[in-house]
């Protein structure tokens, strides 16, 4: 070694890391990123509406576990992370929720649009 550089590698290193929560944490930032993009862009969401739909769920169901796992991990390092899992977790849910309710929202106006369409003939 040289320096001020220290060696990363080995068993020590390994086990203090929190990798499920990093990994919770991630996915929980990419679906809310597509929320944001939801709301930034409507005509790309009107093209690709069920493409972004999917991928938060996707994200939601990535979050959940993965913010189990890292609390639990975390609880055995002593803390380390416990929060960022905790709101991946809470995070994911919403996810979930913000994905079936643009779902019943599609439905909803497939379905407005047949009445409306079948009232008008």
């Amino acid at each position: 070694m040289t320096g001020n550089t220290q060696q990363t590698t080995g068993p020590t290193a390994i086990r203090s890391r929190n990798t499920p929560a990093r990994v919770a944490v991630w996915a929980a930032a990419l679906g809310a990123g597509l929320i944001v993009a939801i709301v930034a862009t409507p005509m790309f969401w009107l093209m690709y509406g069920g493409l972004y739909t999917a991928f938060m769920f996707l994200c939601g169901l990535v979050a959940i576990p993965a913010g189990h796992l890292g609390r639990r991990r975390g609880k055995r390092l002593g803390g380390r992370d416990r929060g960022k899992a905790l709101v991946a977790i809470l995070t994911g849910w919403l996810l979930i929720l913000c994905s079936l309710v643009l779902v019943l929202a599609y439905v909803g106006l497939v379905a407005g649009l047949g009445v409306l369409s079948d009232s008008a003939s």
